[in-house]
């Protein structure tokens, strides 16, 4: 160095490789004093020998800052110190292993336990999947349905509707992908404009998904081929499909989840964190194994969401799905003994999976309870989600209730043009006559006015959560669709309108399906079905007062005038009347809040795209609907 030129002591403060360079250097000079002669390379191995040693230690003491025994952090504090007692207050920590998890959270408690896992296996991503993020559409109400919404034969791939993996509730292994996106030209521009339309191809892969957020634990399931994936339904997919069942099993462990919370920071399952949960290799029989489990889980869930209705899989209801011999009281116990049965059979599974899982990743006993300790009771596997944590009273009235619905729902579509009155008007059989013989279809080796005396005998029964009923007839007026409304997540399908709100008798009522209840239907409803009511009520109010029975007039000129009312009100609507406020009481229009005034239909001419929720509002402004609030 010339005698003048000036060192620059900040940059070799600064500089991050200083403590190496002299400590390689230290280590040289050192050896070379005892007579050793030491190259750079093996003082170089030397210090990362030592280093590489090096530990840091953490006290968790903030649970013990208040008690019945005072503030003992001081005392825990020396106790850990001493090495006695086995309170988990001290952790040992090698600082090589913060680099396993750098720009994750300061986790020491997992990393003290499994920092070794992070540096011996190989992140999920890449080296067994690729994790990626998908669709925001940033307008979900514009752009985002219930599968059941739309007509079946518009959605799927290249269709304007395609089944859209979106988070949603908590269930490992299997869940349903209930929802879908419009996929049409249009849509695509708006939703790039607004939101973020990422990873494109990637869409319609098979694959793995998994909510987001959920409060719950981490749980993945099975992405069908054929859907879009979203922000808040992120997804793997795997570089070998082999290795679908194996990761899809690994994942769902408590070893899994315990690795994955030492990488959380928002309390959210960011594919950030899940593309570095590390990923053994296993050797192919424990490949096989963990493949195996969670295939069987999937598929009992799967297999059981089959009497689901509002599933994409839907097939039958639970009571008719075998049981040909059997009375409806012998197949509700039947099919109880069922759930039990395959519910204890998936959670044995799903221990076995975590003993393999445990296994692979080479954790020992000691510390297998130091992690189940830490994240206490996690969910159990069930194999009906929907009705977790019911009692089996509930379960049981579910069943009858499910079975209803579908007899309903099989009625109303295979009607003409999807309107079914309560009372036989217009030449057509009334409802309950109907669900009547729907019953007689499904119960083909029974007789059907004894299934429905079984049934009867189960509506009456009092089960919280459930309104009695005293026979078929009295649930399908006063229980049917708020339950409907209620199964179909406030977006119905059928809809009930009448001449009267709540449990009271109505004078007039029908059943109207969603998809077709068109101008043409509502044109019919009124000049077709109402009609017909209020001639035939005016009819009887007449005939009874030139008979002179008074009290049946005033019953007859009641109905009547209950049903002209409605007639007006559903006018309203047909015509998109409105005064006041727009979507105020009195606006019956379809106020679809995404399209211009100049876009919206001047009267009753419903777009599907639209949903139910923008398409009912008129009805429910009117009061026409039985319930008072359906969404």
């Amino acid at each position: 160095m010339a005698r003048n030129e000036r060192v620059n002591v900040k940059a070799i403060l600064t500089d991050p490789d200083l403590r190496r360079k002299l400590m390689v250097r230290t280590i040289r000079a050192t050896q070379a004093r005892e007579g050793i002669e030491t190259t750079e390379e093996q003082a170089e191995r030397a210090y990362y020998v030592v280093t590489e040693g090096e530990r840091a230690t953490f006290f968790d003491l903030e649970r013990f800052r208040a008690g019945t025994k005072g503030d003992r952090r001081h005392e825990m504090f020396v106790v850990a110190l001493a090495g006695d007692g086995d309170h988990r207050v001290r952790f040992d920590v090698a600082k090589r292993d913060f680099r396993t998890i750098e720009a994750s959270p300061l986790a020491y408690r997992h990393l003290g336990i499994v920092g070794h896992i992070f540096r011996e296996a190989s992140a999920l991503d890449p080296a067994w999947g690729s994790a990626r993020q998908g669709l925001a559409t940033a307008g979900d109400p514009q752009f985002v349905r219930q599968h059941w919404e739309i007509p079946p034969n518009r959605i799927g791939e290249r269709r304007d509707w395609v089944p859209f993996a979106k988070g949603g509730d908590f269930c490992r292994f299997y869940s349903d992908v209930p929802m879908v996106v419009q996929w049409t030209a249009r849509a695509i521009e708006c939703m790039k404009e607004i939101g973020r339309v990422q990873n494109v191809e990637d869409y319609f892969k098979a694959g793995l998904t998994w909510p987001l957020r959920t409060q719950r634990g981490f749980n993945l399931r099975i992405m069908p081929q054929g859907c879009i994936f979203g922000h808040k339904g992120p997804a793997v997919f795997p570089v070998r499909n082999r290795d679908e069942w194996f990761l899809l099993g690994l994942a769902n462990s408590a070893p899994a989840e315990y690795l994955l919370k030492g990488l959380m920071s928002f309390g959210s399952w960011e594919v950030g964190v899940v593309k570095r949960l590390p990923v053994p290799q296993p050797d192919a029989n424990q490949h096989e194994r963990i493949g195996t489990i969670a295939r069987e889980i999937h598929d009992a869930k799967a297999a059981w969401d089959r009497c689901h209705e509002t599933s994409t899989r839907f097939e039958r209801p639970w009571l008719v799905r075998d049981h040909a011999q059997l009375n409806v009281a012998e197949r509700l116990e039947r099919i109880a003994k069922q759930e039990a049965a395959e519910e204890d059979r998936i959670q044995r599974l799903y221990s076995a999976l975590n003993d393999e899982v445990y296994k692979l990743y080479g954790i020992p006993d000691s510390t297998r309870a130091i992690i189940e300790e830490t994240l206490g009771e996690r969910p159990p596997e069930v194999i009906w989600p929907q009705m977790e944590r019911r009692t089996a009273e509930q379960k049981r009235m579910e069943h009858v209730w499910r079975l209803l619905s579908h007899a309903v729902k099989r009625v109303v579509e295979a009607d003409a043009d999807g309107v079914v009155p309560f009372a036989p008007l217009s030449g057509e059989t009334s409802l309950l006559d109907r669900v009547h013989q729907a019953l007689a279809t499904l119960f083909p080796a029974q007789d059907v006015n004894q299934v429905e005396v079984e049934i009867a005998n189960e509506l009456k029964r009092k089960v919280k959560g459930y309104k009695p009923a005293a026979g078929i007839g009295e649930w399908l007026e006063n229980v049917y669709f708020d339950y409907h409304v209620a199964l179909y997540k406030k977006r119905p399908v059928i809809w009930h309108i009448a001449s009267r709100q709540g449990g009271a008798p109505f004078a007039f009522g029908v059943l109207c399906h969603y998809h077709r209840f068109d101008a043409n239907r509502m044109a019919k409803l009124r000049s077709g079905y109402l009609r017909d009511a209020i001639e035939t009520f005016r009819r009887e109010a007449a005939l009874a007062g030139r008979e002179g029975r008074a009290g049946d007039r005033v019953e007859q000129q009641a109905r009547l005038e209950e049903a002209e009312a409605l007639d007006r009100q559903l006018q309203a609507v047909q015509e998109g009347r409105h005064e006041g406020p727009e979507g105020g009481e009195r606006d019956y229009r379809i106020l679809t809040p995404w399209k211009s005034a100049d876009e919206r239909p001047t009267g009753w001419d419903p777009d599907l795209d639209d949903g139910v929720k923008v398409n009912i509002a008129p009805l429910q402004r009117a009061g026409v609907l039985r319930s008072a609030k359906v969404v």
